[in-house]
């Protein structure tokens, strides 16, 4: 049996998930696969091999999966990004719009140093609303955000140009042009 060559090979698409209309870009394929997953973690670390990085933040849910893999690879720490109320010590919080209503995340107000320098790993890039949200509180804590890393860029919803206007750069293994 032939293995698929590239990251993308490995993503399943489901159509009208979560609701009618939408293409859901499923990476659970693409983390039950031993070839699939390594090579997802080394390309989203690769740009970042001898660069300055303290640590790295993970957004939830998938950017745990894949930060906390990238953390290791780089022999750093790992610090997650998570929904309001799931951190269990004194957080601070962000709040950010959603398609209907707002969102907001929170990371512990000790988890990462002023000075610091931060790489931010989730699976997908949409409008970047959760990665604005993620680079803003590490920022208020003092730290620096040197890149945030993504499986999937979903181009046509802006949030590369989003996250680049902030002075963030953005790498992305794919990207998916639409909805």
């Amino acid at each position: 049996m032939s293995h698929p060559k590239t990251v993308q090979d490995y993503i399943r698409t489901i159509p009208d998930f979560p609701h009618a209309g939408i293409l859901f870009r499923d990476v659970t394929t693409l983390f039950q696969d031993a070839r699939g997953f390594r090579m997802a973690v080394d390309q989203l670390l690769s740009p970042y091999v001898g660069a300055r990085i303290d640590m790295v933040a993970g957004l939830e849910a998938r950017g745990f999966i894949l930060g906390g893999a990238v953390a290791h690879q780089l022999s750093k720490g790992f610090v997650p990004i998570r929904k309001k109320g799931k951190l269990p010590a004194k957080t601070i919080e962000q709040d950010y719009a959603l398609e209907y209503g707002r969102a907001t995340v929170e990371i512990h107000d000790d988890a990462v140093e002023p000075g610091q320098k931060v790489l931010i790993v989730d699976d997908l890039l949409a409008t970047g609303g959760t990665a604005e949200a993620g680079i803003r509180l590490i920022e208020r804590l003092g730290a620096e955000v040197v890149g945030c890393a993504f499986v999937i860029d979903l181009p046509d919803l802006g949030g590369r140009a989003r996250l680049e206007a902030m002075g963030v750069p953005v790498h992305a293994i794919c990207s998916y042009e639409g909805l």
